[in-house]
C-alpha cells in the first residue's frame, strides 16, 4: 500500500509540475484564457471535474452506509432502504443547491469584484494540501471532516429510520460537511460569478449537484443489496485514506490550473 501511495503521489506531483511549466508559457496561457473567456465551452468540463472531486466524500458515504446497515438490522426491506436512502440523498442535493444559490446571490448583491474564482482556487489548493498532509502524516493536527460534536445528532436521525429523519439527516450532513469539503464548489461558484449569467449559473449548479450526488446513488444501489452491504462497508473503510489523498492531489491540480489562466 505504501509503495502504491508513493507512486501515486509521484505521478500527480509530476502532473502538477507539467501544468506549471505549460502555463508558465505566455502563449499557452493566453490561448487557454482566450478560450475560457470566449464562451462556456471550458466552463462545463471544469464544473464536471470539480463536482466529481467534491463527490469523493468519505463523510457522506459513511453516513449513508451506516444508515443502510441500521435499516437492515431493524428489519427494513430493500425497497424501504432504497426509498429512505434516496430521501437522504435528496436532502443533500437540495441543501447544496440552496447553498450555491445563496452564495451567488450574496456575491452579486454586494458587487464583489471578479477575482472570486482566483481566490477560491487558492483556497482549493490549501484544502487539497491539508487532505494530502493528513493522509501522509497521521499526526497532522488539521483534519477536514464533520465535527465530532455532530456525530451524536446524526446517530439520532439514523436510529429513527424514517423518511423525514432521512431528509433532515441529508440536510444536516450537507451543512456540516460543506465547510470541510466544499472547496471545489466554492471554486465553481467563483467562476460562475466571474463569467456566467444568473440563468447560466442556475443550470451549472443543477449539473454540478447532479454529478455531486451521483456516487451516492451508485453506493445506495449497490449497498441496498443485503449480500453486498458489508463488502461495501469494508471497501469504504479501506479506501477512505486513498480517497482523501487522491481527492486532495486532484484539488491541488485543479487549483493550479485555474490560477494559471
Amino acid at each position: 500500500m505504501k509503495n502504491h501511495r508513493f507512486a501515486l503521489i509521484s505521478i500527480i506531483v509530476c502532473v502538477i509540475a507539467i501544468f506549471a511549466i505549460l502555463f508558465s508559457s505566455n502563449f499557452f496561457s493566453s490561448y487557454i484564457s482566450s478560450r475560457m473567456n470566449g464562451g462556456a465551452g471550458w466552463l462545463l468540463p471544469l464544473v464536471g471535474i470539480a463536482a466529481l472531486l467534491d463527490s469523493i466524500n468519505p463523510c457522506a458515504f459513511s453516513v449513508l452506509i451506516l444508515t443502510i446497515v441500521f435499516l437492515f438490522q431493524i428489519g427494513k426491506t430493500r425497497k424501504n432502504v432504497l426509498q429512505i436512502g434516496a430521501i437522504y440523498i435528496l436532502g443533500i442535493f437540495l441543501t447544496y443547491i440552496l447553498i450555491g444559490l445563496g452564495i451567488l446571490e450574496t456575491l452579486q448583491f454586494f458587487g464583489i469584484p471578479n477575482f472570486v474564482g482566483k481566490a477560491a482556487a487558492i483556497l482549493l489548493i490549501v484544502l487539497g494540501g491539508i487532505n494530502v498532509l493528513g493522509d501522509i502524516f497521521p499526526t497532522f493536527p488539521i483534519r477536514l471532516k464533520i465535527p465530532e460534536s455532530a456525530h451524536r445528532t446524526m446517530s439520532v436521525f439514523i436510529e429513527r429510520g424514517s423518511m423525514l429523519s432521512a431528509f433532515i439527516l441529508g440536510i444536516f450532513v450537507a451543512l456540516t460537511e460543506f465547510p470541510c469539503t466544499g472547496g471545489p464548489y466554492l471554486l465553481i461558484l467563483g467562476l460562475l460569478h466571474d463569467q456566467g449569467t444568473y440563468l447560466q449559473g442556475l443550470g451549472y449548479l443543477l449539473f454540478y449537484n447532479l454529478l455531486f450526488v451521483l456516487p451516492l446513488g451508485i453506493i445506495l444501489a449497490i449497498a441496498s443489496n443485503p449480500l453486498l452491504v458489508e463488502k461495501v462497508r469494508a471497501w469504504q473503510k479501506e479506501e477512505k485514506g486513498p480517497m482523501r489523498l487522491v481527492g486532495g492531489l486532484a484539488m491541488i491540480v485543479l487549483g493550479v490550473f485555474i490560477l494559471a489562466l
